[in-house]
This record gives structure tokens, C-alpha cells and sequence, in this order.
């Protein structure tokens, strides 16, 4: 618990000091890894001062970042698969496809479906948007939809990758500090993400119904035909990712299921795409390039192992962070009052909900708003006996998928530079409106189900 020294103030300090850093960090361009490291070395410091001694706030820092050390590699592996799947046709395959089933069709229904599709496969949420959502964002821009609506049907899109997966480096941090298996938590993403995606497709067909006149398939054609001179594609190559994610599905650990697809994406890079081992390699450490003056060069395009290194200092520096304000009892000023009085399971999650997305927005991006609930609110699922696959999705339904809403959140700026448009598409961004309020709904719904289904047992029971 907080030490009698430690006044309100000074926490509320540290706090600001943190979110001021962060804040700091992004208008300056600058990466937040230097804020969380400088409010590493400030907290260090402040509570040396305070009567901790430097071995025991080390020793938290330590405890925190064993716990998630097999995270760690997955980061890295995660860098390395996307680079390998652009250079062995994997993603160009799965790009070249998708436009073929685009034809003919509601180019932003079809648009937002070909980028969920993809996004589940590429594992990130701005590498899509930036790769696959910035052509389709140019196709649609040329058919005469508006790009703050079409944007916004692409970052919808995009950010199914972050929720549910298995290479989303977000989704892995999800897992790792719920302890929560990836099988587990996809069969129980699935009773909000299938109703979520149903409600947003309506409402983007409803939307694209506007346009339908205006589609002209000939830049889809031009796009489908440079693939085909960079690549060897074929519908086989689709089998890669279906293979990691029925691995996944069958219980196979994720870190296993993402090496053997690495492992066969190099394979078809070698023998297939017919690179040499020097460019597989330089690939996976520096990502993956093409450099033949095209629009390609644009969209397939991957940072690679080195590109990770940034996001893992940023993870392992929130992990330090919520490791230190766990172990010194700072978080508990925070959480007493706001969590001591949850009394059933629906307040439990609608609170959850509530402290991921506050601890997104404030901190301008969604690794805290991941970290800190669920070292937090892990005891509260246990002592309500609500499964901990629940807390992973009430995290990813709201703190992670509303990232892009806010303005100043990092995701957001990213994806200003990436698509060099304005936050105009935050209104269309529906499915980062929709995925919080099914998630509290149907919890809700479903608590309330399961309690009269009990009171009806007990009182059969009695009788």
C-alpha cells in the first residue's frame, strides 16, 4: 500500500509528469519510448526519495517484465512474419484476390471487408491502413467517394487486426497480461465482434449504395496486373495464413503457430518467389521494400525485426511503469474508490471498459489502457468468478478500439500522415463506435441471462 509520506498531490503529480511527457514526445515527432523512459528514471527517483530503496523498485521493474518476457519475442517474430509475407507473394496474393472479389460489388461495403480480411492477416492495424488501405483508399478516391467517409471504412477495418489477430503485437500484450490463451479468448471475441462487424457492414452498405454508380474497375485492374509482374501469385499462398490461424485455433501456442508460418514464408520466398538467402535475410532485419517507381512501392512495404525494436521499448517501458505503481501502491489511490464498490459482474466490465478507454486517451496510446486494467483488475474477475477471456475482450473492445477517435492519440496522427488526410473520417470510424457499446450490451445481456437462469435452477431445485 501507498507509504503515509505519499501525498495526494504528489501522485497526481507523477501522473501529469507522465501523460505531459507523452504528449511531449508526439508533437515534438519524437518517439514515446523517451517518455516512458524518462518517467522511469523520474519515478525511480521520486520514490528513492520517498523511502524506497533502488534494489526493491528494480526488483518490481524485473518482476513486471518476467512475466511478459514471451511477449517480447513475439514483437519481434510479429516484424519479421509481415516482411517475409510480403516478399513471398503471401500478402500480394491476398491483395490481389480481395480486389477480385471487389468487382462488381458495393466498393465500401467491399472495401471495409477486404481491409478486415487483410488486417487479420498483416496483424497491424496501421500497417494495413498504410500498405492495403492506402491503395484502396486511392481506388475509392478515383470512383469519387469521399475520403473522409472511405477513410473511415478503412480504419474500421484496420482495426479488427489490434482486437483479434494472432501477429497483432497489441492483442499479444492483451493475452500475456490477462494470461489468457489466444483460443480462449477468440471463442469469446466472438460473441461482440460478430455482431459488431454485421452492424458496421450494414451501415457501410447502406452508405456505399450512394456510389455504386461511379465504379470504374480499371485502376483495380492496373494495381492487380503490377502484382502480378512483382510476384507469382496464387490462391495457394492463402493456405500460410489460414494454416497459423487453425493453429491457433486448435490450442498450438501462438509463438509456435507464428514461427512455423515464418519458417514456410521463407521457404516460398527461396523457392517459389526465388530470392536469395542474403535478401530473405536483410528482409526480416530491415523489412521488406520494392523499388520500381510504382504505387506498389507504397503499399507493399514492411519495417521488418528493427522497425519492432521502438514498440518493444514502448511496451516494456508501460510494463515498468504499471510495475512500479503496482508495487509501491500508488495505483491503489486510484482504484480503491472506483473498483471497491463493483458489486456484480455487469459493473465489473462496464468499469473495465471505462479505465481502459480513460487510460487510452490520456496517455495517447492503448499499451497503458492495456497493461494497467489488467494487472489491476485481474483479482476483481477471479473473486467474481468471471473468466479472465472476458477481461481480454472488454480491454479490446473498448481502450484498444477507440485509439483512432481521439485526435491527439498516436494512432490517430498516424494515420493522418499515412492516408494525408484530416481527422474528418473520425465520425465514419463506425466500428470503433460500435465494438464498446456491444461489448457493454450484450455483457450485460448476458449476466443478466445467466443470473435468472440460476434463480430458475435453485428455485426448481428447492421444489
Amino acid at each position: 500500500m501507498i507509504k503515509n509520506n505519499l501525498k495526494p498531490i504528489e501522485i497526481y503529480g507523477l501522473l501529469v509528469f507522465f501523460v505531459f511527457s507523452i504528449v511531449f514526445c508526439i508533437s515534438a515527432d519524437i518517439s514515446m519510448a523517451y517518455g516512458f523512459i524518462v518517467s522511469i528514471i523520474l519515478y525511480l527517483l521520486f520514490f528513492i526519495k520517498k523511502g524506497f530503496s533502488y534494489k526493491a523498485l528494480c526488483f518490481m521493474i524485473i518482476r513486471g517484465l518476467n512475466e511478459c518476457k514471451i511477449l517480447y519475442a513475439l514483437i519481434l517474430l510479429i516484424g519479421a512474419t509481415v516482411s517475409i509475407w510480403l516478399a513471398s507473394g503471401i500478402v500480394p496474393s491476398m491483395i490481389y484476390y480481395g480486389f477480385e472479389y471487389m468487382s462488381g460489388t458495393n466498393f465500401l461495403f467491399a472495401a471495409f471487408l477486404l481491409i478486415s480480411f487483410s488486417a487479420i492477416f498483416m496483424g497491424t492495424a496501421i500497417g494495413t491502413i498504410s500498405t492495403i488501405g492506402v491503395a484502396v483508399l486511392g481506388i475509392g478516391l478515383g470512383f469519387g467517394i469521399p475520403s473522409n467517409v472511405l477513410l473511415g471504412a478503412i480504419v474500421s477495418g484496420a482495426f479488427i487486426a489490434d482486437k483479434i489477430s494472432p501477429i497483432s503485437g497489441l492483442l499479444n500484450l492483451t493475452l500475456s497480461t490477462t494470461n489468457t490463451k489466444y483460443k480462449d479468448a477468440l471463442k469469446s471475441m466472438g460473441v461482440t465482434i460478430i455482431p459488431t462487424v454485421i452492424i458496421t457492414s450494414i451501415i457501410y452498405y447502406l452508405i456505399g449504395t450512394r456510389f455504386e454508380a461511379h465504379i470504374n474497375l480499371s485502376s483495380i485492374k492496373a494495381l492487380q496486373t503490377s502484382i502480378e509482374h512483382l510476384f507469382f501469385i496464387s490462391p495457394y499462398l492463402l493456405i500460410v495464413p489460414a494454416t497459423m490461424v487453425l493453429m491457433s485455433l486448435l490450442g498450438v501456442k501462438i509463438i509456435y503457430s507464428i514461427l512455423i508460418c515464418l519458417l514456410i514464408g521463407i521457404a516460398i520466398s527461396l523457392l517459389v518467389q526465388h530470392l536469395t538467402i542474403n535478401q530473405v535475410i536483410n528482409f526480416i532485419i530491415f523489412g521488406y521494400k520494392n523499388n520500381t517507381g510504382s504505387n506498389l512501392d507504397r503499399i507493399l512495404t514492411s519495417g521488418g525485426v528493427s522497425s519492432m525494436i521502438e514498440v518493444l521499448i514502448i511496451v516494456m517501458g508501460a510494463i515498468s511503469l504499471s510495475s512500479i505503481l503496482e508495487g509501491t501502491g500508488t495505483i491503489y489511490f486510484f482504484t480503491d474508490k472506483f473498483f471497491n464498490n463493483i458489486k456484480n459482474k455487469k459493473e465489473l466490465v462496464l468499469k473495465t471498459g471505462i479505465t481502459s478507454s480513460i487510460l487510452t486517451i490520456i496517455t495517447c496510446d492503448q499499451t497503458m489502457g492495456i497493461v494497467l486494467p489488467a494487472r489491476i483488475l485481474s483479482p476483481k474477475y477471479h473473486k467474481l468468478n468471471v473468466k479472465r477471456e472476458v477481461l481480454a475482450r472488454t480491454i479490446s473492445d473498448t481502450g484498444t478500439i477507440i485509439a483512432p477517435l481521439m485526435p491527439w492519440n498516436v494512432n490517430s496522427l498516424l494515420i493522418s500522415i499515412v492516408a494525408g488526410s484530416s481527422k474528418g473520417y473520425i465520425p465514419f470510424a463506425v466500428l470503433c463506435y460500435v465494438a464498446p457499446l456491444v461489448t457493454v450490451i450484450l455483457s450485460s445481456y448476458n449476466f443478466d441471462r445467466k443470473q435468472k437462469k440460476s434463480s430458475i435452477d435453485g428455485e426448481i431445485s428447492m421444489n
